[in-house]
């Protein structure tokens, strides 16, 4: 899953910098961050470390950032950013009194829009589905979140983004089949800045033109 994730992240920015006008880039790349929310779930969940886990989440956003600005053109945090506060709030709420958690989360949440994370609170909404609910109830829950933020946000390719919580509830074994054949962990670390730094040379390349 990691290989797929990858893959339809790196086709879903190629798409959305230098494609705009064909929508079947970003279609595809609606399977992406659902994969990589999945794994933070999984990371929080087997770490032994969460320390060390954290920090090197921390690394891989603040190095990712300045290409994540240049290659899109936006002022916001990237995805891995959205991420480490998703890894935050799942550990307020597991080791916290609901009178430290709630307000922490809460502060989270607005921090993320004003500062405009990518996929912000669809992102720790999405995350928290998938550590706390299971088969139909996750799906269900993804299905209702997509369906909120089409009318919110006017996110209609977003509920492509469903196909990988159909895999992960109702195909484990698919899922299961697929996690095993991992790439090296330092691939899977860098491939988010590399790839988006490339992109943003390229970008700076063809508009120098």
């Amino acid at each position: 899953m990691q290989l797929i994730a990858m893959l339809t992240m790196l086709i879903d920015h190629v798409g959305a910098v230098f494609f705009k006008d064909q929508l079947l880039w970003r279609i595809i790349g609606r399977i992406a961050f659902p994969i990589y929310a999945y794994c933070i779930v999984l990371g929080y969940m087997h770490t032994r470390n969460l320390k060390l886990y954290m920090r090197r989440l921390f690394f891989i956003a603040a190095v990712s950032q300045i290409p994540f600005m240049l290659a899109f053109g936006i002022m916001g945090v990237n995805a891995v950013g959205t991420l480490l506060v998703c890894i935050a709030v799942l550990y307020l709420i597991e080791n916290r009194k609901k009178s430290v958690w709630i307000p922490v989360a809460a502060a989270s949440v607005i921090l993320m829009e004003v500062l405009d994370f990518d996929y912000g609170l669809y992102g720790l909404l999405l995350v928290l589905i998938y550590k706390y609910s299971k088969s139909h109830t996750m799906v269900f829950s993804h299905f209702v979140l997509n369906l909120l933020y089409l009318f919110l946000k006017d996110w209609l390719i977003e509920g492509f983004s469903l196909i990988p919580t159909l895999v992960i509830a109702y195909v484990p074994a698919l899922y299961r089949r697929l996690e095993h054949r991992s790439i090296p962990s330092w691939l899977w670390r860098s491939f988010y800045p590399a790839h988006l730094a490339v992109i943003a040379i390229l970008e700076l390349l063809l508009t120098a033109k």
